[in-house]
């Protein structure tokens, strides 16, 4: 038996796109129109009109904090032009959750942009940070006095890679010099969002919020013991566990640490270029582990390897995202319930996680990869938008409402 600190924060996650349908005004939405996503989120989960049926399962399952993602090309769907009406419905989501004695914990970029913003050049273009810093402005002026927890953006590192480097995000790029410049300008925006959210929150003598990056941390781990993979390992921990969690808490813009953490990459490199030493995986099933439905490798332990790292900051922790796609509830309680007691265990080692968040509570749109994955906890039926709650959230519960595990 293990026992979770008794303020611990136990949760699910949802992003926008994924979930709420009809974002008509992004660039995902236009890609996906223009037959360059080979699956269209059209009305998603609906979420978007359901999303009290959704927090009300939530609160079964003894949820106390939800993340999820403001869209921001809902709320400014024109340059300058900020929909009131819009600006209510976050207000009544928000206010929704806290009616059940959930605690908010608010995404402002989870990977969609405006389309205006994207024509401009988007996130290549550093002189168009100024209107993300906008929009955070607006939106922390609206919601600050409800909101605790804030995450500026999510996942920056697999959004520049995806987009700009593998050319499977929109706007499908491959270069290596854009996917540079992209991660700078992403990590300058939250550095002066930091600043303005706390700014906000000390004009309004509110008390100090919360504010961080989701950052998705791999488990990088040799195939073989050859110099180029132990290379190749040290670059990737170096650049991307820990590049920008380095840098923004060198410039004292982090309140915690967000990690999102699904599993290992088992790195076997074929040649010395830089493209083979960032990307190459092991290609012949070498060391093998249990997988999800993507393929993706479950190893809970490493989840444990990335808490000691980040050990040296001495930054509360906040899991943001740890899930699994698959069609076997079993596999997932495994999952959960494996990733649990490997937090457990950094917690006893004195590394301060605040908090659990599933991803994700309902089954959604998985961007490139469309509708197939289930990472719910909750069942969606896409025909008939009916939700069922899977046994393994029923087993979450127990553990969020005791604490125990």
């Amino acid at each position: 038996m293990k026992e979770f600190p008794r303020n611990f924060l136990w949760g699910a996650a949802t992003s926008a796109h994924q979930v709420e349908g009809n974002n008509i005004y992004n660039d995902w939405w236009l890609a996906e129109e223009a037959g360059a996503i080979k699956e269209a989120s059209g009305r998603a989960c609906s979420h978007y009109e359901l999303y009290s049926e959704d927090f009300a399962i939530a609160g079964q399952l003894h949820h106390n904090c939800h993340r999820f993602s403001i869209e921001w090309s809902r709320v400014e769907p024109q340059e300058g032009n900020f929909d009131p009406l819009e600006i209510e419905h976050y207000r009544k989501v928000i206010a929704d959750l806290k009616s059940r004695g959930i605690q908010p914990v608010v995404t402002l970029h989870h990977f969609t942009n405006p389309a205006w913003f994207s024509r401009r050049g988007g996130w290549v273009n550093s002189g168009l940070q100024k209107y993300f810093l906008r929009f955070t402005d607006k939106i922390v002026r609206e919601f600050g006095a409800e909101v605790k927890f804030w995450i500026t953006i999510n996942e920056p590192l697999v959004y520049s890679s995806h987009a700009y480097l593998l050319g499977a995000w929109p706007p499908k790029k491959r270069s290596l010099f854009e996917t540079a410049r992209v991660t700078f300008n992403l990590a300058q925006a939250h550095i002066k969002a930091y600043r303005l959210i706390h700014k906000i929150y000390k004009e309004n003598s509110l008390d100090k919020p919360m504010v961080s990056i989701a950052a998705n941390l791999q488990a990088f781990e040799l195939c073989r013991p050859t110099l180029k993979n132990r290379l190749s390992v040290y670059l990737r921990h170096k650049l991307y566990n820990l590049y920008f969690i380095d840098e923004l808490f060198r410039r004292k813009t982090l309140d915690y640490i967000g990690i999102n953490y699904y599993g290992r990459n088992l790195v076997d490199v074929e040649s010395w270029g830089i493209r083979h030493l960032l990307l190459d995986t092991c290609k012949y099933n070498h060391h093998p582990l249990r997988k999800n439905s993507l393929g993706w490798d479950i190893y809970p332990e490493g989840l444990y390897k990335l808490l000691l790292a980040v050990k040296k900051y001495n930054l509360p922790v906040l899991i943001t995202e740890n899930g699994i796609c698959t069609e076997d509830d079993d596999l997932r309680w495994d999952y959960i319930r494996e990733h649990l007691l490997q937090i457990h265990r950094a917690i006893q080692d004195g590394i301060g996680v605040m908090g659990y968040i599933y991803w994700s509570l309902i089954d959604n749109f998985e961007w490139d990869k469309g509708f197939t994955p289930r990472f719910g906890l909750v069942h969606v039926d896409y025909g008939s938008q009916k939700r069922s709650v899977r046994p393994s959230a029923e087993k979450l519960a127990q553990v969020s409402a005791s604490g125990i595990i």
